[in-house]
Formats: C-alpha cells, structure tokens, sequence
C-alpha cells in the first residue's frame, strides 16, 4: 500500500497578483490577535472602523424590512430609487450639488469597490493613473490590478498636504509624450494616447493627514483636469467627522465632466460594517462605470438600501452628538501624542490624527512597535500611505476614553 503523500499540484497565481501584497492592517490584524491570545490585552489605536452604533431609528428600519416577506430576491443594478432619491437630497442638502438621481447616482457596496470598478472601467494595461503620496493605499492597489502603473504626486506638510498642481501637469505631460512615441514606434501599441494619465486620485478632507480642502483647490483641479482631458476621482468619505462645513469636488461648476466622486455611510453614520457607499458623476461616467459593475454583483439587499436612506436623512443633531464624542477623543489623543514627543495640527478633522515623529526615531514603523511591543498600543505608522508619510504616525479615534486613558498610562510606564 502507497503510503506516501499525495502531492497537490500548486497553480500560480494570476501575474496581477504579483504587483500587490496583502492588505497591511489584514497582516497587523493577525499578529495583534496572536498577542492578544498570550494575554496581552492590545489597545488598538489603528483602523478607522467607528465604534459607535448606527442611529437607532436606522437599525429599526433594517429590521423593519428584513421580516418582510418580498424583500429578499436580487435587486436592481442602479439600486433602489428610494436609496438614489436620498442621495440626491443628500448632497442637495450639504454640499449644494444638484445629482439627477436616475442617471448621475450609482450605490456601491462600499465605495472601496468603487475604486476598483473606476481603475477596471478606465484603464488599460499600462495606462497611468496619478496617486497621492501619502495617501490610501487601496488606490495604488486597485490601479496595478487593473493593469495600470501608479505615478506618485508628493504631498508635503510645509504645501499644507495640498498637491503641487504645476508638478502633476508636468507629469500628465510628460506620460502624453511618451505615449505618442510608444504608440508610433514598432514594438508600440499602435494606439494613440495608451500609456497616458488617465485618471488622478484626490482625497478632500484628506486620509490620513485630515488637511481640509479650500473651494480654490477644488476649483483648481477642475481646471487641470479640463486642460488635461483626465478624470479626477475625488473620495469623499471623511467630510462630516469634526468639520461643520462638508465639501464635494462636484460643487465646482462644470465638475461633473471630468469628476467622479466617491462617497460612503462608513464614518458619517458609522455604519461601515453595513458596505453602503455611493458613486456620483455624470450620466455617460455612471453608465460607464455600471457595464463593469453590473458583470461583479446583482445589487445591495434592499432592507440595507432603505435603511441607508433612512440615515441620509438625520439632520445636524445627529452629527453634531457623533463629533461631540470625537472631539473628546481627540484631547485624549492629542495628550497620548504630547507623551511620545511628536508633533501635530490640531486643526485637521476626519476620524484620525496625523503626526509626525521625535527625531530620534528613523521612521514610524520604529515608533510603532516599540510602543506596540513595550505598552501593547498599537498606532498606525504612517509609512503604509506611502514614502512621504514615513516619519509620521497615524491614531485612530475609534475607541472609547477610557481606552485612551489606559494606552497613556501604559505609555508612562
């Protein structure tokens, strides 16, 4: 009898696959678990998942219409029109943007989907897509799985973490003569304008280093965007947390043509276990968009849609109550950062504080693990959004005072 092994045969991985690691905080996740399992008890001060429950009369809603009997078959592509209507109102609401919400409204399962469904829609292999350095790695991740190459556009502290509009028209420059050499060379695609910048990634108010954006950046980059033929993709989850005045890039006049903004439930209604994010633009970006998205999924359950709609309509009260419990967190995180010796604004604004780090340390990742393994407070390093954000940390505000309390006393022993 064949006592030996049965040998599996090992299939490779899909070549995308290869220009993309594991998500960071899946592997931190893991190791913090494993910690927690010796005893360790780890304060987790790094991801940006709100602690904080839904408005109760959300929650009814969902329950409400998940004991209905004809609720549960597949749904339309486009989503629910009660959820698209509350949208539009939405946005009519707090940002002043008039949204169609039959053609210029796309729900999402999230609008981290809707970053990949952008980069599959619009890019072709070796097609160039502009990302902010620092900035969520998700957006270089979802551009080299689709083929695309990712081109770094410096943030820096001293521009006020703005983008430096002359170095990035440079660079779209640059990449359209390079595609016109490629495209009439022999080995060439033979395609006019492959291997151009398609698509520049913006993120106002912005992740992870919580700068505000102004109405003339945004008008700005409404402009480079026309001059340049691009599409901006402007992700927009972060606009009610600790800001009384929520800005769309959509707002600018003539935005719709070259914008397309992503936006979420995940931080303004703390539901982002729930996956309800949207995508807004202009018919023709929405329909373009949708012949991706339609061959991925059959569309979000739709007590989930009535009950987002049901969130888009909680007035200031509601915000108000939620960036009350953020602003005392935020004390306590600026006192944790005092006792580390970094250095920080207090005027950014999003579920994060940014900082940058004492001098002696060679870069956060150090910062973070000699507090991780000495005070079992894990902080986020600042790093993991990209080369510019190696000397900085990241803290998360999503945990209670008292966790905050404790992690500084572990700290100062």
């Amino acid at each position: 009898m064949n006592t030996e092994p049965e040998t599996i045969p090992q299939m490779k991985v899909a070549k995308r696959l290869s220009s993309v690691e594991e998500y960071y905080f899946s592997k931190k996740l893991r190791e913090i678990d494993n910690l927690n399992k010796e005893g360790k008890r780890v304060i987790n001060l790094g991801i940006g998942s709100p602690d904080m429950p839904p408005h109760p009369d959300v929650i009814k809603v969902l329950a409400e219409e998940s004991a209905k009997p004809n609720v549960h078959g597949y749904q339309n592509y486009k989503g629910s029109p009660v959820l698209r209507n509350a949208i539009s109102e939405w946005y009519a609401t707090w940002y002043s943007v008039d949204l169609n919400p039959n053609t210029e409204i796309l729900p999402l399962i999230g609008s981290k989907e809707g970053i990949v469904h952008i980069c599959m829609t619009y890019l072709n292999e070796g097609d160039k897509a502009l990302v902010p350095n620092p900035g969520y790695p998700t957006y270089r991740s979802a551009v080299k799985l689709a083929g695309g190459e990712c081109v770094d556009y410096e943030l820096k502290e001293q521009n006020n973490w703005f983008p430096d509009l002359e170095q990035i028209k440079q660079i779209i420059e640059s990449s359209k003569s390079e595609a016109r050499a490629l495209a009439s060379s022999p080995n060439g695609r033979g395609q006019e304008g492959a291997g151009a910048v398609k698509l520049l990634f913006v993120n106002y108010p912005h992740m992870p280093t919580g700068q505000l954006p102004t109405k003339e950046l945004f008008e700005s980059l409404v402009q480079l965007a026309k001059e340049q033929n691009i599409i901006i993709v402007h992700d927009n989850p972060y606009s009610f947390i600790l800001n009384d005045k929520p800005m769309s890039l959509l707002s600018v006049a003539g935005a719709k043509e070259v914008v397309i903004e992503l936006n979420s439930l995940s931080k303004s209604h703390n539901m982002a276990g729930w996956r309800i994010g949207m995508l807004c633009g202009s018919e023709q970006h929405i329909n373009e968009v949708l012949r991706f998205k339609s061959n991925m999924d059959s569309g979000m359950f739709l007590p989930l849609q009535l009950a987002a709609a049901k969130a888009l309509t909680l007035g200031k009260d509601w915000h108000d109550s939620v960036n009350a419990i953020y602003r005392e967190r935020r004390e306590k995180v600026f006192e944790l950062l005092d006792l580390l010796g970094c250095a920080y604004s207090r005027e950014q604004v999003g579920m994060f504080v940014w900082a940058k780090i004492p001098a002696q340390y060679k870069n956060g990742y150090e910062l973070s693990d000699e507090v991780l393994y000495n005070s079992n407070v894990f902080i986020t390093p600042g790093g993991i959004f990209g080369s510019a954000g190696e000397k900085y940390i990241r803290v998360s505000l999503c945990t209670t005072v008292a966790n905050f309390e404790e992690a500084i006393q572990r700290i100062k022993k």
